[in-house]
């Protein structure tokens, strides 16, 4: 069973509560966004912990260091292809236009022998709750609902 472990960056302003997402990046998510967004994320192994690996995923997918700051345990979620994701909430500002993000290599087109880089997300957004639960990656939006019932 596959593992991911991510961080879910929070903070208030004058319209409420907002959080960052990313839109993941290559070609099946190009033109789709209901369910193309997601928490910085990434898989790891079982010798590694899920708190370091959400750290380290942060930093490879966006491209700069993990916040400081108090983490928020929002538990675990299996989305629909079977996957384990857990995730802390960290209460941050980020400028989304400072990512780098890091890429992955494909073959595409399929079957073509091509090897392509993309970037893991391709952009990263702040986004309102009822906005964030209409493009999030569905099993994610518990993550949502678990950061109010949490937050301070």
């Amino acid at each position: 069973m596959k593992r991911s472990a991510g961080l879910l960056l929070f903070h208030h302003t004058d319209d409420g509560l907002e959080v960052l997402l990313g839109h993941m990046g290559g070609p099946f998510f190009a033109r789709r966004d209901a369910g193309a967004w997601s928490i910085p994320k990434g898989e790891y192994e079982p010798d590694e912990s899920a708190w370091a690996a959400a750290r380290r995923e942060f930093e490879e997918e966006l491209g700069l260091p993990p916040p400081d700051g108090e983490a928020l345990a929002l538990g675990e979620v299996r989305q629909t292809n079977g996957k384990i994701v857990t995730a802390w909430a960290i209460e941050a500002d980020l400028d989304p236009a400072t990512i780098a993000p890091g890429t992955f290599r494909m073959e595409w087109p399929p079957r073509s022998g091509r090897l392509q880089e993309f970037p893991e997300l391709d952009r990263v957004a702040w986004f309102g709750l009822d906005r964030a639960r209409a493009v999030v990656v569905k099993a994610q939006a518990a993550f949502l609902d678990r950061l109010v019932e949490h937050s301070p």
